[in-house]
């Protein structure tokens, strides 16, 4: 891999200075208790954000309350449409801020902010406005044994007060993924973006603001998770809804908090996804899809692809194809044009990512490249950066096998048979992804739906369409998002019946 050694200073938007504070009932409210924002890149602090209190908390969930019967449950469905599509308009008038933000908060690079993160974060507030205007419900025309009449129709009315607590990895695009659909029925929402990436969250509660979203019908607290406003929100009585995207163990600590309350939760948690090369494959696409699988944003996407397998005939060719993409990465500033891949998102999960690294040497693994952290002689030196890494050779009960790293690494393991391959590829307490290289119609046909994850690809990654069921089976999630599925979760039916007769 190559790490960029010209020293480039990170350029933070000049308003990061200040404190990041929360969004309460239309107003910008501070706590007076604050945590730091640390850039990962180079160790530096951004600004410090305001820890929303549980008094601040209950405000926000009676001012969504309020909302629900107030101005923002009068608006039409065209209206609302009306209001999201100003939001999105108003991100993209911003657009060069929401970039910096991201990339001062992950470190990720300047292209996938600019192309993916901030683009996706407009298009969901369009998308679900679009979808929420247009749906159907049902409707029969009912008869009975006795002659009886009636007319049966369902009508579609939002839960009420739902939070929306967004992980790190891709913070604009995960937050608004479940934020649009959410406010586009006419639920009020109380948004709780992680606490290493804030800066984003606070732009968007500024462009609610600015395009006249009323009071109440959208709410950010800052904070963390135990004993913060993470607990707070899953804990409290009058949340009527709970969406959480991050890791299973934490959404497995929120499905027990909502629990005495009985909320509708939907869950999109870890992945420990699989990838399969068969030996018709087209070698070259298949290296290249999967260097992006694994690698994309340093791992940290719960896509990311961390077990290979591949088709013995093509083993060796493929793992020292692989290396060689790995080798020539360039790890270095995010505004640089030529960065590949920047740093993890913290020093914390810096540890934990090199923790997994050391485990796989310790279970036996042979370091195909990296295993390790680059050395600049720069600033990124105080960075969370670890190097891109391939390792072969472990057993399928391996920890670091069986286990979620969320870092820039796979394990490649051949195989012979392509039911040996289903097998190993479905050996896992995880189902989120799975991808499948083969120029074999009938093959992909027969094994893409034999794998026990919530997605497939084939002879692709990472190509989505908004409109489509998303979500993960085992401890990768329950429920799914997309489309009209995340239109399903976000409302409840309700049954009207008219007697005719």
């Amino acid at each position: 891999m190559t790490a960029r050694t010209t020293p480039q200073p990170f350029q933070q938007p000049p308003h990061f200075g200040g404190v990041l504070r929360n969004y309460v009932n239309g107003q910008f409210v501070e706590s007076g208790k604050c945590f730091d924002n640390i850039n990962p890149v180079d160790g530096s602090l951004i600004n410090q954000v305001s820890e929303a209190s549980r008094e601040m908390v209950d405000q926000a969930v009676m001012a969504a309350q309020a909302a629900l019967a107030g101005e923002w449950a009068a608006l039409s469905d065209n209206q609302r449409s009306a209001l999201m599509h100003k939001v999105a308009d108003g991100i993209e008038a911003r657009f060069d801020e929401f970039v910096a933000a991201e990339m001062a908060d992950t470190g990720k690079s300047l292209w996938q902010a600019s192309n993916i993160d901030i683009p996706r974060g407009a298009a969901n507030f369009r998308v679900f406005a679009d979808l929420a205007k247009t749906r159907s419900s049902e409707c029969f025309h009912t008869e009975t044994a006795d002659g009886q009449q009636a007319l049966n129709y369902a009508v579609n009315k939002p839960l009420g007060v739902v939070a929306v607590i967004a992980p790190w990895n891709l913070p604009m695009l995960l937050l608004t993924w479940k934020l649009a659909p959410a406010m586009a029925v006419g639920n009020a929402v109380i948004a709780k973006p992680s606490e290493d990436t804030p800066a984003t969250a606070t732009l968007l509660a500024e462009v609610m603001h600015d395009a006249g979203v009323p009071a109440g019908a959208f709410n950010l607290v800052h904070g963390f998770g135990p004993d913060s406003a993470g607990e707070f929100l899953s804990q409290h009585k009058d949340i009527d809804a709970v969406t959480f995207t991050g890791e299973s163990k934490t959404g497995s600590a929120i499905m027990k908090a909502a629990a005495d309350n009985v909320k509708a939760l939907s869950f999109e948690l870890g992945g420990k996804n699989a990838a399969i090369i068969f030996d018709d494959a087209d070698f070259d696409a298949a290296v290249e899809g999967t260097a992006k699988s694994v690698f994309t944003n340093g791992g940290q996407v719960c896509l990311c692809t961390e077990r290979v397998y591949v088709q013995r005939p093509v083993f060796e060719k493929f793992v020292q194809a692989l290396k060689q993409k790995a080798q020539a990465l360039n790890i270095g500033w995010p505004q640089d044009p030529d960065t590949d891949m920047g740093p993890l998102i913290s020093r914390a999960h810096q540890q934990k990512v090199l923790s997994y690294y050391q485990l796989a040497k310790d279970e036996g693994a042979k370091v195909v490249t990296g295993g390790g952290i680059p050395q600049f002689g720069d600033e990124r030196d105080n960075g969370a950066f670890v190097e891109p890494t391939i390792f072969t050779g472990l057993a399928e009960t391996a920890r670091s096998v069986k286990e979620e790293v969320f870092g820039p690494v796979c394990h490649i393991a051949p195989f012979d048979t392509e039911e040996q391959a289903i097998a190993m590829a479905n050996d896992s307490d995880y189902g989120l992804a799975a991808t499948v290289w083969t120029t074999s119609l009938q093959r992909a046909h027969r094994v893409a739906p034999k794998m026990e994850t919530g997605i497939v690809w084939v002879n692709t990654w990472y190509l989505r369409d908004l409109r489509t069921p998303f979500g993960g089976v085992k401890l990768s999630g329950i429920g799914r998002e997309g489309g009209v599925h995340s239109l399903s979760f976000y409302s409840e039916p309700m049954n009207i019946c008219i007697k005719l007769n």
